[in-house]
């Protein structure tokens, strides 16, 4: 049994920061890649940022320049810096993961975690 276990969210203040963490647990191989998207009320889940296990990354127009995704291979975690945070930003933040067990490789959800920004 594979789980992805997100963690950071909270209440913060247009212009704050917060540190999602996207913790992996369960039998697990290798990950691949690991994700972060988030989905607002009445919205679709969109996609923010990924991170290769080789560290490469890519971003969302809508977060480049204020989020920043990094992973920790050892931990199997992920991470997601929020920099200079807006209102719309306001969303339940996802992890997402590719994860090889012994013998399949399969995509992964987390349960979410809230992030709210006021103004």
């Amino acid at each position: 049994q594979v789980q992805l276990v997100e963690s950071g969210g909270g209440l913060v203040q247009t212009g704050g920061s917060l540190r999602l963490s996207c913790a992996a647990s369960g039998t697990i191989a290798s990950i691949d890649a690991m994700a972060w998207y988030r989905q607002a009320p009445g919205n679709q889940r969109e996609f923010l940022a990924a991170v290769t296990s080789g560290g490469s990354t890519n971003y969302a127009d809508s977060v480049k320049g204020r989020f920043t995704i990094s992973r920790d291979n050892a931990k199997n975690t992920a991470y997601l810096q929020m920099n200079s945070l807006r209102p719309e930003d306001t969303a339940v933040y996802y992890c997402n993961a590719d994860i090889r067990q012994l013998f399949r490789s399969r995509n992964y959800w987390g349960q979410g975690t809230q992030v709210t920004v006021s103004s």
